[in-house]
Order: C-alpha cells, then sequence, then structure tokens
C-alpha cells in the first residue's frame, strides 16, 4: 500500500492568489491600529469569535479577537511555549490552546505582535463554547476592566420564540453596555451603515466559498482559512467589503479561464472543524501531491450566513448570532456537513477531532457514522490540536489520510 501511494504522489503545483498582498496590507493596518489605539483616538474591546461585533463598529471601537491571534500564534509556532507559560502559572494543559496561548502571551509579552493591545473592556458571547466565560473573566480582572456576557440559549433544533425574545433583550442589555462604558448614545444611523457594510461583506464571502463549487475549485479551503480574517476582525467596515471585491474577482476569472487552486483536482475533500494552524502547509502537500483538494468546511462557511436578515435590524442580529455553527445541535451539523458534501460534490470528508475545542468535536464519531450513512463518502477523523502541536502525531496523521485517500481511489476503481 504505502510504495502504490508513494508512487501515486507527484508535484502537484499550488497557484498563488495575487490578491493575498491585498490581504497582508489590510490586516498590517488593522493590527497597526491595534498597537496605536490613542493615535486614532479609538477605545479597543476584546471579544469572541461568536460575539456581535457590529455594534461596537457603529460606536466606533476597535475590536479585537485573541482567538484569532491564538490562530496566529499558532500559525507561526509560537504557541506551544506560550501555553507552557501559561501552565507554569497553574493553568490546565486541558484548557483550549487559544486561551492557554492568550494568557501566556499577557505573562510573557511575546507573540508576532508582542501582547494584545490592552482592553479597556471585554465583550464574551458563549455561543461559541463556555471556556470563554472563565478566560475573559480572568482577563477582565488582570486588566482590571468590565466585561459583557452575551448569553445565548443553546439551540436543539430551531430557535424558539421565547429564545429569540431572550436574545433580543440581550442585544438591548449589551447596546446599554455600551453606551455606558463610552458615555455617548447609540447611533442607528451609523449602526445601519455598519450593518449595510456586514451583510455585504457575508454577501461577498458567501459568494466566493460558492465559487469552489466550479471544476476545478478556483480557491483550496487552506486559502479560505487564511482569507477568512477580515471577515472576522473588519465585518461592518468598508476595508472588508472592499477586499472581498477585490479577491472574488480574481476568483471569478479563475473560473472563466479554468484554473484551479492546485494544477491537479482528482479528489475533493470537506473539512470539518478548525484547521491545524501550524501544519496547514505540510497538510497542504500532502493532499494536493496525491491530487485532492479540500474544497469546502464547515469553519469558513459558518461566516457566510444561510439566510441574512436584509435589514440586520437589533432583533435580526439576535437570531443571527444566537444560531451560529457551534451552538447548533449534531443534527443540525449532520445536516450542513451532507449539503457540503452533495453541493460540493466532494468524494469524502476529513473531520479534526481538536482536543481544545470540545464543543466542534464532540459527536464526531456519530456524526462521520450517519454522514457516511446518508452520502456514501468515506470519511476520516484525525486527532490534533488547533495550536499546540504538542497534541499531535504528523507522522501518524499522514499515515492515516493516505490510506484514507487509497480507499477513496480504489472505490472510483
Amino acid at each position: 500500500m504505502g510504495k502504490a501511494m508513494e508512487n501515486q504522489s507527484k508535484p502537484n503545483p499550488y497557484r498563488q492568489i495575487n490578491s493575498t498582498a491585498a490581504y497582508r496590507r489590510l490586516m498590517i493596518a488593522y493590527y497597526f491600529m491595534g498597537k496605536h489605539p490613542s493615535w486614532f483616538r479609538k477605545k479597543v474591546a476584546w471579544i469572541t469569535s461568536g460575539g456581535p461585533v457590529e455594534p461596537l463598529y457603529a460606536m466606533g471601537v476597535l475590536p479585537f479577537y485573541p482567538e484569532n491571534y491564538g490562530a496566529m500564534c499558532g500559525a507561526s509556532r509560537m504557541s506551544p511555549s506560550l501555553c507552557e507559560a501559561a501552565e507554569h502559572k497553574g493553568y490546565s494543559h486541558d484548557l483550549c490552546s487559544y486561551a492557554l496561548t492568550d494568557i501566556g502571551s499577557y505573562f510573557t509579552g511575546k507573540g508576532p505582535i508582542g501582547r494584545l493591545p490592552k482592553p479597556d473592556f471585554l465583550v464574551c458571547g458563549n455561543n461559541i463554547c463556555g471556556t470563554v466565560i472563565k478566560w475573559y473573566e480572568i482577563q477582565a480582572r488582570a486588566f482590571n476592566v468590565p466585561v459583557f456576557f452575551f448569553d445565548t440559549p443553546f439551540i436543539h433544533d430551531e430557535i424558539q420564540e421565547h429564545t429569540l425574545k431572550y436574545v433580543q433583550g440581550q442585544m438591548k442589555d449589551y447596546i446599554s453596555f455600551l453606551e455606558k462604558q463610552l458615555k455617548r448614545p447609540f447611533s442607528e444611523a451609523l449602526f445601519e451603515k455598519v450593518s449595510n457594510w456586514s451583510l455585504e461583506t457575508i454577501a461577498l464571502w458567501k459568494e466566493i466559498l460558492e465559487l469552489s463549487r466550479h471544476r476545478p475549485a478556483p480557491i483550496a479551503a487552506f486559502d479560505a482559512f487564511i482569507h477568512m480574517a477580515p471577515i472576522v476582525t473588519l465585518r461592518g467596515t468598508r476595508w472588508a467589503v472592499r477586499y472581498y471585491k477585490k479577491l472574488k474577482k480574481e476568483l471569478e476569472e479563475r473560473v472563466r479561464t479554468k484554473i484551479g487552486a492546485f494544477a491537479r483536482e482528482e479528489i475533493r475533500l470537506i473539512w470539518d472543524n478548525i484547521p491545524i494552524w501550524y501544519d496547514i502547509r505540510n497538510l497542504s502537500k500532502l493532499l494536493s501531491s496525491n491530487g485532492a483538494v479540500l474544497v469546502a468546511d464547515t469553519y469558513t462557511s459558518a461566516w457566510a450566513m444561510e439566510e441574512p436578515n436584509l435589514t440586520y435590524s437589533l432583533d435580526g442580529m439576535a437570531q443571527a448570532y444566537a444560531t451560529i455553527h457551534l451552538n447548533r445541535s449534531l443534527d443540525y451539523k449532520i445536516k450542513k456537513m451532507v449539503n457540503l458534501i452533495q453541493r460540493y460534490e466532494a468524494d469524502g470528508f476529513l473531520m479534526h477531532s481538536n482536543r481544545s475545542c470540545k464543543p466542534y468535536s464532540l459527536g464526531q464519531y456519530d456524526m462521520r457514522r450517519e454522514v457516511t450513512r446518508l452520502t456514501g463518502k468515506p470519511g476520516l477523523i484525525i486527532e490534533a490540536d488547533h495550536t499546540d502541536s504538542r497534541s499531535y502525531a504528523p507522522q501518524q496523521v499522514e499515515k492515516q489520510i493516505l490510506m484514507f485517500l487509497e480507499i477513496i481511489k480504489n472505490k472510483r476503481g
């Protein structure tokens, strides 16, 4: 088997996305503002990835995402040492490595840009996990700043009216909190402008991801993992809109000329869970050298709303943030994976059993079995951690993936 796979592995040139240069400039500008907020007369808020960011931009606040910074630390392979720094202070290795990385960066002052800028207040949404609650409590005490907890009940099936009303009440409390912290009233006019930019960004991102339904896919999921940063950090700004218009135009030209992300696309796969940030390059080479391309994933598509509220009022926003991917049932996640496999005509799927993210990884073995039953497509579960490489066995994962790809090829005959 090993020799057979080895003989089939051959170079598969990656086609660089030209818009990446603009992406880098955009993110450098974002982090530059964060390092010097007083220069721009900005207050800084730390916010979880599932927190409502649009009201912050409407109030002139610069949002920062410790999770996003954790991904940067993971990609630059700095997370293990930062996690160890937090563990030496008594924090458990079993905690999410995003949290450990952030806490370790606070203690050491280290990271790709050093410490994150000191927050004026924190915004924590529990629609992604429960860990963020204690994590943000810790950081609120460390910086001696207030924290707002945006509470969203878990959605077991469809969102109920009483749940929606509760989250709408949370949105109103959130606005009151911002008004108190910033000592000025909330502007509906500015919020409408920010909301329109947010909706346009979401629509553009969805259209970009949908382009990979074409054969060959013009953008691979590994690219999307990188280029998703603006929709997370800059959603609700004109800069995100401008960037995604540029990226979309380039990818549409690729579709027109039938240029794929890689020279060969023989196997189409779906990815589930957060990326293994420190091994993206190696995994991409491993898959592509065997003709396999990740054409879609459950992670980046979480920022492409299925049915956005076109007015995006505070009430509409409440529904959007209450029903994100990680706040939904296993049945919902199964349906989403089945839908991705069918829409993108995938040959199989890879599931990252993520030591750090229990909400994302819980039920994956049941999910794999059910998705395979419903689609007939095989799935592989690989064990890792999204930023902490101490919990990763790359050689074992490589063997698993090669065997999995051979199974797919043998099924084709």
